[in-house]
């Protein structure tokens, strides 16, 4: 008889798992996925797109509802997890439900925070995080709404660039003094900067916002400088925090996310953690590819194996506001290392690589990343670069494995 297994989240880490426990320990449990959007599984980096009018809403999901079915998951979605009893081993949901398991699996994710600022509750304040904020920001951007979009890092820029698309006039303000500081220097920030206003986006930066004007609805954004920026909207986009209440009212250890070891085990025995929820190391990762590398190990683990979780090497490659920006590894370099970088201003492109010693220690890439996944596994792997140093700003040459 199968052993049941709950899943609380229908993310993309949930979906990952999912798939990868089908390709490792197919047969073993009986698997149920909670989860509290109404619709399946989606990816959640093409929100942007659903918002510029690229792709639509239902291209976006992650598996079919066969492919569920034929896996022998049972999905209850639009149902929120409302009490986990480890005692009993159930998950009550909030319509009165009862899902009993043998093992758990948090993959709750994160929630957009919320500047604690007068006007913060207004109505027309917003966060762009899930498909049900996207509806709500299409219908901003179909009435030709003032916005404006507070966060300069990647979800920032991806509602600031979705609603502009849409029809929406956008300003984006951030608090920094360049836009995606953790994962882009100044030059590629920059570059990115003047890219993203030529697709209609007004950029403010080292702007902090002070507090929301209005009444009963948002009028205006007053910055801490004193200037005010008439808006009809205001959408929170300047971080995130892991989604850990459910785990911590539970009884399970919690720190910034849920704490887990390098089995992605929690403190709780049989019950587990992945993605954005996740604190491994005193590290909570909010990417998609950390959280797909913890499902992998985590279905190793549930399928009798051994694995372990050594970390994640952070990157990050995606179309940002229409831009391709690629980042990975330690860009910023020290006195131990030394940087080569192409930067070509009228192409919109710029090129860094960080080298320590004969390994690729980091790079960045703005306008073009088809190297991107080369870097990558250069990076990771550690393999020294000696033999390419002369082509390395160029890309993989055809004999790079042979030349390494």
């Amino acid at each position: 008889m199968s052993e049941p297994l709950v899943i609380i989240g229908n993310g993309m880490a949930a979906a990952r798992l999912a798939d990868e426990l089908a390709r490792r320990a197919l047969g073993r449990y009986a698997i149920a996925v909670i989860g509290d959007e109404p619709r399946l599984a989606y990816n959640r980096v093409l929100l942007s797109s659903v918002l510029a009018g690229e792709i639509g809403a239902d291209e976006i999901e992650l598996k079919p509802a066969r492919w569920w079915r034929d896996h022998g998951v049972t999905l209850s979605y639009g149902r929120a997890a409302a009490t986990v009893d480890l005692a009993a081993r159930h998950v009550t949901l909030v319509d009165g439900r009862e899902v009993p398991f043998s093992k758990l699996v948090f993959a709750t994710g994160s929630q957009a925070l919320r500047l604690a600022v007068p006007g913060a509750d207004l109505a027309g304040v917003q966060t762009f995080r899930d498909s049900r904020d996207v509806e709500s920001l299409l219908r901003l951007a179909a009435a030709k709404r003032r916005v404006v979009v507070v966060g300069g890092g990647l979800l920032g820029l991806e509602a600031a660039y979705g609603l502009a698309k849409a029809g929406a006039r956008v300003t984006l303000v951030h608090l920094m003094d360049r836009l995606m500081e953790r994962q882009l220097d100044s030059p590629a920030a920059a570059l990115l900067r003047r890219l993203v206003e030529t697709k209609g986006v007004e950029v403010l930066l080292e702007a902090s916002t002070a507090r929301i004007i209005g009444e009963d609805k948002v009028e205006g954004v007053e910055l801490a400088d004193g200037r005010r920026l008439a808006a009809d909207a205001v959408i929170f986009a300047a971080g995130i925090r892991p989604n850990v209440a459910l785990a911590r009212a539970a009884g399970v250890a919690v720190g910034r996310g849920i704490v887990v070891g390098d089995d992605l085990r929690t403190s709780a025995d049989g019950v587990y953690a992945i993605g954005e929820c996740a604190e491994h190391r005193a590290t909570c990762y909010g990417l998609v590819e950390p959280a797909y590398e913890q499902a992998r190990v985590l279905a190793t683990v549930l399928g009798g194996g051994e694995a372990r979780y050594a970390g994640s090497v952070i990157s990050t490659n995606l179309k940002v506001s229409g831009v391709a920006v690629f980042s990975a590894g330690d860009f910023t370099g020290g006195d131990a290392s030394h940087s080569i970088v192409l930067h070509d201003d009228r192409l919109g492109t710029y090129r860094k690589l960080v080298l320590a010693g004969d390994r690729l220690a980091g790079a960045v890439l703005v306008g073009d990343t088809r190297d991107a996944l080369w870097y990558l596994e250069l990076i990771r792997s550690g393999r020294s670069v000696r033999g390419l140093r002369h082509d390395l700003m160029f890309g993989e040459p055809a004999d790079a494995m042979k030349a390494a």
